[in-house]
């Protein structure tokens, strides 16, 4: 009877186990980075701006960064922040921006979140993947070429 209850117990013990499985997500890679960053730079190069194009991966790690002949060195950094911020908050920067013009100064304070359009988060089946920033003409604009990579990322499988 004890060795039919120990291994009734093991079976039961295995059934569980069996159960727990690693959760499978899709995952920004290197080809999909340069083929966003190639939809914005064609926004970009239509308007005749030079910007900063930033693509990040789910944990905020740069994957693939471009910036065009001409543009401002400073615009790394900000593209780089947009892109983190946009990750790491599951939010457009723009969200910062319209709380920060609506009076909501508690913005400034919330660590890494940065301001300014520019960044947006590239989603999929509700999880973040990464985002792209972007960085060198005015914020709107930013957005304008970040959207464009949206598009891109969204016709992906």
């Amino acid at each position: 009877m004890r060795k039919a209850l120990i291994l009734a117990g093991l079976i039961a013990g295995a059934a569980l186990f069996s159960f727990a499985q690693l959760a499978s997500k899709k995952s920004m890679t290197l080809g999909a980075a340069k083929k966003i960053a190639a939809a914005c730079e064609a926004e970009a190069m239509a308007n005749k701006w030079n910007v900063v194009i930033a693509i990040l991966d789910d944990g905020a790690n740069l994957v693939y960064l471009q910036r065009m002949d001409g543009t401002q060195i400073g615009s790394v950094n900000v593209a780089i922040q947009k892109a983190e911020s946009s990750v790491r908050f599951k939010r457009p920067t723009k969200a910062f921006e319209d709380a920060l013009k609506g009076g909501r100064q508690a913005i400034l304070r919330l660590p890494g979140a940065l301001p300014v359009e520019g960044g947006i988060p590239l989603m999929r089946d509700g999880a973040v993947i990464g985002a792209i920033g972007v960085s060198g003409v005015q914020s709107f604009e930013d957005a304008q070429i970040a959207t464009a990579g949206v598009k891109a990322f969204d016709s992906m499988q």
